[in-house]
């Protein structure tokens, strides 16, 4: 009862850790196209619609919403951008919304902030994973020792132990 009492928490926890994997390895991409984008002379919008054009992701997905809330004026793009942030658990996603924001209200550029966002959350995004290799290890200790290490000593032991047996 205690364990399908505690599974909706788990399933809702495991769901936003996904999510926040997923956001992790598709962020830096979204944040080279929308510079890119700038770097060529098109707008912020203009920009977002070439990646969401492109690119099939949750993070895309979300910001589609997004801007078509404040296309359709059901919320300010400021709104909209800080809504999608909130959405995800992710301290440099938040930053780089804020940034983006800022940006675009008082007019200053752009697309060098989203590069070194992106490359923030690139080297974020390969330190996540050599930490992930680095721990495959250790988990794999436990099915190591329970599994092979007890058919290694019969394997090694067992003739030994029919020796012994034949010998009585």
């Amino acid at each position: 009862g205690l364990w399908g009492f505690s599974a909706p928490k788990r399933a809702f926890e495991k769901r936003k850790k996904e999510r926040a994997e997923e956001l992790e390895r598709h962020l830096p991409e979204m944040l080279e196209v929308l510079s890119l984008g700038l770097r060529s002379g098109l707008s912020f919008d203009r920009s977002l619609d070439v990646y969401l054009d492109h690119f099939d992701t949750l993070l895309s997905r979300s910001l589609a919403s997004a801007r078509q809330q404040w296309a359709l004026g059901l919320a300010r793009r400021d709104d909209a951008l800080r809504s999608v942030a909130e959405t995800y658990d992710s301290a440099l996603f938040s930053r780089a919304i804020e940034s983006v924001i800022r940006s675009l209200r008082y007019g200053s550029s752009l697309a060098e902030g989203l590069e070194a966002t992106a490359r923030e959350a690139r080297a974020s995004y390969r330190a996540f994973k050599q930490e992930q290799v680095a721990k495959a290890p250790v988990k794999m200790m436990v099915p190591t020792g329970t599994l092979m290490l007890p058919a290694m000593l019969i394997l090694v032991l067992g003739p030994m132990l029919l020796e012994l047996v034949g010998g009585f």
